[in-house]
């Protein structure tokens, strides 16, 4: 699946000449947190979201700096610092430099990028121009149709064995030879002892994943190695 599959297009852009009011008002009319700034001919030059207009003069709520941190601050950066709390033109206040993505991009890229700016939107470019707009929103919108929701019916041995399959493809041996599976009219009975609690979750999802499983009761146990201490299974809820 690539980006252009999931994106937004076209999207809802800004012109860094626009007045800030503009843009509060269309992130709240769109329900979006940030908008990219697009120039006349379509180039991104920035991207303006809630986080740029949090500290406002307006809102008294500039960011305080003690006459120490003073000593420390560039002309240049307090001038910054005043243009953003204080601009009334969208350039004034965006973040300049964003992140952006090409259309034909895999979306696990999109994935990552947005994992790794910490951003929840990314401007699409292809050749210079800003095509659409990829969310963190618009991924969750691709991934429900894709998340396994039936529960047919199946052979119970199927089952099994199509479980067994799942936990040697992601437990490690030592741990998926201390899991008993069993399954009797699609509900899957995970049994035995491990070290790792993270292994006995990883143990039921794996099985829970599995088309024809009705419901899996865990009673796998975990033994802390350190501390000799017995953990039982969560309580279904």
């Amino acid at each position: 699946m690539q980006v252009k599959d999931v994106m937004t297009s076209p999207a809802i852009g800004i012109a860094p000449t626009d007045a800030i009011t503009d843009a509060i008002r269309l992130m709240l009319e769109h329900r979006v947190s940030g908008l990219p700034v697009i120039t006349p001919t379509g180039e991104l030059v920035g991207v303006v979201t809630e986080g740029d207009l949090m500290r406002r003069s307006e809102l008294d709520t500039e960011a305080a700096v003690s006459w120490f941190g003073n000593l420390f601050r560039t002309p240049g950066r307090q001038a910054s610092d005043y243009v953003h709390s204080h601009g009334r033109r969208v350039g004034d206040i965006m973040s300049e430099r964003p992140v952006s993505i090409w259309p034909e991009a895999p979306l696990r890229d999109a994935v990552m990028m947005l994992a790794l700016h910490n951003v929840r939107r990314l401007p699409v470019v292809k050749d210079d121009q800003v095509v659409g707009i990829i969310s963190r929103s618009d991924i969750l919108r691709a991934l429900l149709p894709l998340v396994p929701q039936d529960h047919a019916v199946s052979d119970d041995r199927n089952i099994r064995e199509a479980i067994l399959r799942e936990h040697r493809r992601v437990l490690p041996w030592s741990a998926r030879t201390l899991i008993g599976v069993d399954v009797a009219n699609g509900v899957v009975e995970l049994t035995g002892t491990v070290t790792d609690d993270r292994v006995r979750t990883a143990a039921r999802v794996a099985a829970e994943n599995v088309k024809g499983v009705v419901s899996v009761v865990d009673h796998v146990v975990y033994t802390n190695p350190y501390e000799g201490v017995t953990i039982p299974p969560p309580p279904l809820l």
